[in-house]
C-alpha cells in the first residue's frame, strides 16, 4: 500500500503551516530552533520526495512536536488550490502500553489524518533498557543497550510492506539515549533495513518541547499531566519522583480520653420505681449506690423517692438499630453482610485518601531536563521501547 493524498484533513496542514512558519520568522527565543527543524524536514522532502518520507510516531511529546512540524512543512509546499499529502507514519508499539497512550495515538492519527501503520516487534525480543539519572534515593541501573533486535525486525517488516519509503523522521533529541552523536540525517547501521534517519529536533531541549506544545496549544497524551515525563511500557515507566507533590503534616492531635463522644441530656433521664423494668440507650458502668439517707422512710409509705446519682463524665451515647442487632448470632447472615459492607466502605475510603495524598505536578513543570527519565526504570521485558 502506498501513501495517499487526502483532501480536507481534520487538522488543516495549510493552517498549521501559516502559524508555524510565521512563528519561525519571529523574534521569539524558540523561533531559531523551529526554523532549523523546518529546514531539516524541507531538505529531506526535497532529497527523497514527500511520497518517500514517513514519520515514526509513538505518541510521545517529542514526536508530537515533530508531527506538527511535519504537517506544517507539507502544508507549506502544497499547491494553493490543491490538497495536502497525508503524513505516512509508522508506529512500533511497546509491550504492555498505557491505555491512555494508545487512545492518544488513535486520536492524533485521526486529527492529523495519518496513514498510520502499526508494526509490532516479535513479543519474545528484549526491550531496550533505559538509564536512570542519579537522583536522591535512586539506584543507577545498567548502561542502556544499543538498539534492539525487536525494532530491527519491525523495521524489516515495514520495509517489506512499504518499499518506497526511504527516510523516516524521528523525534530523537541530543539528550536521549544514543542521541549525543547524531546529526540531522544519519543512515541506519549496517545490517539494518536501509532507511535515512532524519532527526529534525535533535538540538531541542526538554523545555523547548514543552514551550512549543503549550505555545500552540497542541494536544498531548494526558499521562504527562499526571507526573510522567518519559513514556514507555507500563513495565518500566512511572511518574517522575521529581514532580511529587509533598504536603505538610496536618494530622490533628488526638483528643483527650475523657472527651465524651456525644453530649448527654440529663433532663431526659427519669428514674422511678415504675420505670425500673424499662431499657435505655445509655451504656455505662453501674452507678454507685446512693449514700444512706438521714431520714428513715415510714414503713407505711406507698412510694419511694430515689436520688439521681452523679454520672461519669465519659458516657458514650450508642445509636443502635434494633433491626440490625444480633443476639447470640441469631441472624449471622445479616451481621456478616453488614461487616462486609463496612470493610468495602473502609477500603474505598483508603483508596480515596491514597489518591489525595499522592499527587504529581504536570510534566511541563519539570525545570531540570536532566531528570526527564527519572521515572524510567531499567528493565528487561519482551519487545522494545520505540524509535522516538
Amino acid at each position: 500500500m502506498s501513501p495517499t493524498t487526502a483532501p480536507g484533513p481534520t487538522m488543516d496542514y495549510k493552517t498549521i503551516a501559516a502559524r508555524v512558519y510565521d512563528f519561525a520568522a519571529s523574534s521569539d527565543p524558540l523561533a531559531p530552533l523551529v526554523k532549523e527543524s523546518l529546514d531539516a524536514i524541507d531538505e529531506a522532502l526535497d532529497a527523497f520526495g514527500p511520497e518517500k518520507v514517513a514519520i515514526s510516531f509513538n505518541g510521545g511529546k517529542d514526536c508530537t512536536v515533530l508531527l506538527d512540524l511535519f504537517a506544517a512543512a507539507l502544508g507549506h509546499r502544497a499547491p494553493p488550490d490543491g490538497p495536502c499529502r497525508r503524513v505516512s507514519a509508522v508506529h512500533i508499539p511497546v509491550p504492555s502500553p498505557f491505555p491512555d497512550l494508545v487512545a492518544f495515538i488513535d486520536d492524533a492519527a485521526k486529527a492529523y489524518h495519518l496513514d498510520l501503520f502499526d508494526c509490532p516487534p516479535p513479543p519474545s525480543l528484549p526491550v531496550e533498557s533505559v538509564s536512570q539519572p542519579s537522583t536522591p534515593g535512586s539506584v543507577l541501573g545498567p548502561k542502556p543497550q544499543k538498539g534492539g533486535e525487536g525494532m530491527k525486525q519491525a523495521l524489516e517488516h515495514y520495509k517489506e510492506k512499504f518499499p518506497d519509503i526511504e527516510a523516516i523522521l524521528i523525534g530523537t533529541r541530543r539528550t536521549d539515549p544514543h542521541g549525543a552523536k547524531l546529526t540531522f540525517r544519519n543512515p541506519t547501521d549496517s545490517g539494518w533495513p536501509k532507511f535515512e534517519r532524519v532527526n529534525p529536533i535533535i538540538n531541542w531541549s526538554y523545555c523547548d518541547v514543552w514551550t512549543y506544545l503549550r505555545h500552540f496549544n497542541i494536544p498531548y497524551c494526558k499521562l504527562y499531566d499526571q507526573g510522567y515525563t518519559s513514556l514507555g511500557s507500563t513495565y518500566n515507566t512511572y511518574p517522575n519522583p521529581a514532580l511529587l507533590v509533598t504536603k505538610p503534616d496536618t494530622t490533628p492531635a488526638p483528643a483527650p480520653d475523657t472527651t465524651s463522644a456525644s453530649t448527654l441530656d440529663l433532663s431526659a433521664l427519669c428514674i422511678s420505681s415504675s420505670s425500673s423494668s424499662s431499657t435505655t440507650d445509655v451504656v455505662s458502668e453501674p452507678p454507685a449506690p446512693p449514700p444512706p439517707s438521714a431520714v428513715t422512710p415510714s414503713p407505711n409509705s406507698s412510694a419511694r423517692t430515689f436520688e439521681i446519682p452523679t454520672l461519669p463524665t465519659n458516657l458514650i451515647m450508642l445509636s443502635l438499630d434494633s433491626s440490625e442487632m444480633c443476639v447470640g448470632d441469631s441472624c449471622p447472615m445479616q451481621a456478616r453482610k453488614k461487616k462486609q459492607k463496612q470493610q468495602e466502605d473502609l477500603l474505598k475510603m483508603i483508596d480515596r485518601v491514597g489518591e489525595e495524598c499522592v499527587r504529581y505536578r504536570p510534566a511541563y513543570e519539570l525545570s531540570d531536563g536532566n531528570l526527564e527519565r527519572a521515572g524510567r526504570a531499567s528493565a528487561s521485558v519482551p519487545a522494545v521501547t520505540g524509535m522516538a
